[in-house]
């Protein structure tokens, strides 16, 4: 597995962990616009998985699955946001939702129901839900830059800021942030948080959710896209 250099062999590891790109890839497309190619998200991630073994280092005391995990989500994050893959309409309108979640939660003091936001958007409840599986995608780079999983992982945020001389105050306000992710998700009705568990700290994808939970794929998709309307409004307070 390492060279007479003590670095990682690239070509076995690109063979041992070219599976990982795949699964990540297939993970992350389902919250993505039909627009978007699972084969180039492969090809990003292979990228990412590149890096990854070119900058591993073992005494760092991080699995190197972990680290590249992370890498190769980093590198399809920031191909997605460069390629301004979502449309404008489609941001607007997870913009108003997301307003319209805050407006609800001062006025109610208490998370809104999905008919009080459908109401709020002066929508019927089967249009509001139609609007949520339109917009899926537009969340995606938001939660990934924020969500670090495991201390030890190394996260988008901690890669952009640095290394050691990373500025203190900018680590102090990611740590906040993760902090005030956890607290929204745990306000979150049972239902979503339920959705957001299975999927971003079990890693299953939207119809083994749908399956588990007895419901269709889509309804997975519509509640996925209404929690992370809820956490970002939430999260604008921080």
């Amino acid at each position: 597995m390492y060279t007479a250099k003590g670095t990682l062999n690239r070509d076995d590891q690109l063979r041992k962990y070219s599976p990982l790109v795949r699964r990540l890839a297939h993970h992350m497309i389902a919250k993505l616009p039909p627009s978007v190619e699972l084969d180039d998200l492969i090809q990003v991630g292979m990228i990412g998985l590149t890096e990854a073994i070119a900058r591993f280092e073992p005494t760092q005391g991080v699995q190197f699955e972990t680290f590249a995990s992370q890498r190769i989500r980093g590198a399809m994050i920031d191909e997605l946001r460069e390629g301004d893959w979502m449309s404008r309409g489609s941001r607007k309108s997870q913009k108003d939702i997301e307003q319209a979640v805050s407006r609800l939660q001062q006025k109610l003091q208490r998370v809104p129901k999905e008919s009080e936001i459908a109401a709020e958007l002066g929508m019927e409840l089967a249009d509001y839900q139609h609007l949520l599986a339109k917009v899926r995608g537009t969340q995606l780079v938001y939660l990934e830059d924020i969500s670090g999983g495991n201390d030890d992982d190394d996260g988008f945020l901690d890669r952009h800021m640095g290394d050691s001389e990373a500025d203190p105050s900018a680590k102090l306000q990611d740590h906040r942030m993760r902090t005030a992710l956890v607290a929204a998700i745990n306000v979150l009705p049972e239902r979503e948080q339920q959705i957001m568990s299975m999927y971003y700290e079990h890693d299953m994808n939207l119809k083994e959710i749908a399956a588990v939970l007895g419901v269709t794929e889509s309804r997975i998709c519509q509640l996925h896209s209404q929690s992370i309307a809820r956490l970002r409004s939430k999260l604008r307070e921080h």
